[in-house]
């Protein structure tokens, strides 16, 4: 008999380690992908501090550990007034010296407003990728650049793991304003609470509602309705609301304007009204708001038709993805819901059941 079992294990390991074999063998670069990604996210775990030791660090500056206090207010109020999931999330520190840790690719046709996906195991498709190695990012982006590809890269001072890591503040956060660290981390904590797997246009723009939301709340009642600390917020929400939509309405004519190439046109002519429409677009943003709100406004760079860094489809496609469904979550939370969040996040939470298991 044990010999039986010993024979049944056996040949159960060989198959496993055939089937191992196979799938890296037949899915080699996202199973190299997937080991920088596990080593990246391992280096950063193995390397953080439990906040209660931060905090009991003399070395450690007070006004930083204000910040982390502030965190974990914050979190709390996630939990216990807006109604999002418990966790273990920020209870470590992670220090980064001054650098940055991450860096995540968009791409994007050259002219079609159709994003480059990758699909991940377990947590599904994906309009943008991650990368721990500066030096591998840029390897990838240019290689779309190659193929064709409209790409941007971006720093990213946050992201969630989906409750399979515990997520840790990270030291840049603490450079963020009140208002900008309560929107991160409560939506950060909202993809903790409700991701609907294969749906991240969904997914982004329902956690920046909820970071909008929850930051203005959060903030009326820690330092009140009239305090600085929720005016200066409101203040970059409005130019930041209004730069989006305006983006979004740009995106539009892109989308018509490519939509509308003649077949036998060529692809210069064609790149040519693509930089015009997208210069034109990008340099109005500058008279959105008048008065005193844009006197106050630090003005945008001014972009010119021959400029190698005007923004591309790659830049649109990040705005469609995380904002092109704020208005509809905001009329249906105050129409259907009438601004009762806590049965709006219910509502959410049983038609859009999490396809992660946390």
């Amino acid at each position: 008999m044990k010999q039986i079992i010993l024979k049944i294990l056996k040949y159960s390991f060989f198959g496993l380690l055939m089937t191992l074999i196979l799938f890296i063998a037949f899915n080699l670069n996202s199973s190299i992908y997937a080991y920088r990604q596990a080593k990246g996210q391992l280096k950063i775990i193995f390397n953080t501090r439990p906040v209660s030791e931060v905090l009991a660090d003399k070395s450690f500056p007070d006004s930083l550990k204000n910040r982390i206090r502030l965190i974990e207010e914050i979190k709390r109020f996630a939990v216990d007034s807006l109604g999002l999931n418990p966790s273990k999330n920020y209870t470590t520190f992670y220090d980064q010296h001054q650098k940055p840790i991450l860096w995540v690719i968009t791409a994007c046709e050259p002219f079609e407003l159709k994003a480059r996906k990758w699909d991940f195991p377990i947590v599904g498709t994906f309009s943008y990728k991650g990368h721990f190695e500066k030096a591998i990012a840029d390897t990838e982006l240019n290689e779309l650049k190659k193929q064709g590809f409209d790409t941007q890269l971006n720093e990213v001072s946050a992201w969630s793991t989906l409750g399979y890591l515990k997520d840790p503040i990270l030291s840049s956060m603490l450079e963020k304003s009140e208002g900008r660290l309560a929107a991160l981390i409560i939506h950060e904590l909202t993809h903790g609470t409700l991701f609907v797997k294969n749906n991240l246009e969904f997914n982004e723009n329902l956690a920046d509602f909820v970071g909008d939301y929850g930051a203005i709340r959060f903030l009326t009642s820690k330092y009140g309705k009239n305090s600085k600390e929720l005016e200066r917020y409101q203040f970059s929400k409005k130019y930041n609301d209004a730069y989006s939509q305006h983006l979004l309405r740009g995106a539009k004519k892109l989308d018509s304007l490519y939509k509308n190439f003649d077949k036998q046109m060529t692809i210069q002519e064609k790149k040519r009204r693509k930089i015009e429409m997208i210069s034109s677009i990008i340099n109005k943003s500058d008279t959105l708001l008048a008065g005193e709100f844009h006197k106050r406004l630090i003005s945008r760079k001014k972009w010119t038709l021959n400029d190698n860094n005007l923004p591309n489809n790659a830049y649109f496609i990040g705005y469609l993805t995380y904002q092109s469904k704020q208005n509809q979550f905001k009329d249906e939370f105050v129409k259907e819901y009438k601004g009762n969040f806590n049965n709006y996040l219910t509502y959410l939470k049983n038609k859009y059941p999490s396809s992660i298991v946390f």
